[in-house]
């Protein structure tokens, strides 16, 4: 039997003639049941603009951060796998087919898109800086999470809809590290991670700061393994967290 898909594209003033051809050829290529678009603080007239391609936009006026978009999304989606890719389609729509596909099989609960990955393409490098922190990153997560991947930041990731209702209520970080506690909680029920190496396309005038966002990656990898740990009983961090503030999931904050 088939398996349904939904993919979500967060999307922070995007641009939309790109977005759209995105769009365009992730439905011919993958025939997902529903595409949603979260669509952060956008100019006027683009949220009509990606309506009129056949897929549901769900807009706010402010920024939220990739992984409160991709949360609010998720729980929109009724299919059987949800997926999400960047928005500027630095994932080709086929390395994105081959992210879904160890989900759609059954064989894994989540499976992570992979641009370090030994068999991993990559038509355009980052630059210098970018991959030293992003190397670095990649192996300190390796260090201190249970899931040993090449690459936690890529932006194309599926997971079965079942095991997003056990991870969901342990999702707290809403932007780009949403990604890493994902799949530290993953990790942390024991559920099956797949990764993917794929082809990828660095794409130009990101809004990311380099600097910023390692150190907030940083904070949020530690975070992140506090978490997991708790969720296997660790008694250190049980009795850590008993001094420590207990935060909102973003499942039950108002989107």
């Amino acid at each position: 039997m088939s398996r349904s898909v939904g993919v979500v594209l967060p999307a922070y003033r995007p641009d939309v003639a790109q977005l759209g051809t995105y769009i365009t050829d992730i439905q011919a290529a993958l025939s997902p049941e529903t595409v949603v678009v979260e669509l952060d603080a956008p100019r006027e007239g683009v949220p009509a603009k990606l309506a009129s391609r056949s897929v549901d936009v769900d807009t706010v006026p402010y920024r939220r951060g990739k992984g409160a978009a991709i949360t609010a999304g998720f729980e929109r989606l009724d299919t059987d796998v949800l997926a999400f890719a960047d928005a500027d389609g630095s994932t080709p729509v086929a390395s994105l087919d081959k992210v879904l596909e160890p989900v759609r099989s059954g064989r894994a609960d989540l499976a992570v898109g992979s641009r370090r990955h030994p068999d991993a393409e990559v038509a355009s490098h980052q630059t210098f800086a970018r991959r030293f922190l992003g190397d670095g990153f990649a192996w300190l997560a390796g260090q201190l999470l249970d899931a040993s991947l090449y690459d936690y930041q890529c932006g194309a990731k599926a997971i079965d809809a079942t095991a997003w209702d056990r991870v969901r209520d342990h999702l707290y970080e809403p932007g780009f590290a949403w990604d890493v506690e994902l799949i530290a909680i993953t990790a942390a029920l024991d559920r099956c991670i797949e990764e993917v190496p794929i082809e990828w396309e660095d794409q130009p005038g990101s809004t990311v700061s380099p600097i910023r966002t390692s150190i907030d990656l940083f904070q949020a990898l530690l975070t992140a393994r506090h978490r997991s740990k708790q969720l296997r009983n660790d008694s250190f961090h049980t009795a850590l967290a008993e001094h420590l503030d207990e935060p909102t999931a973003l499942v039950e904050k108002d989107r």
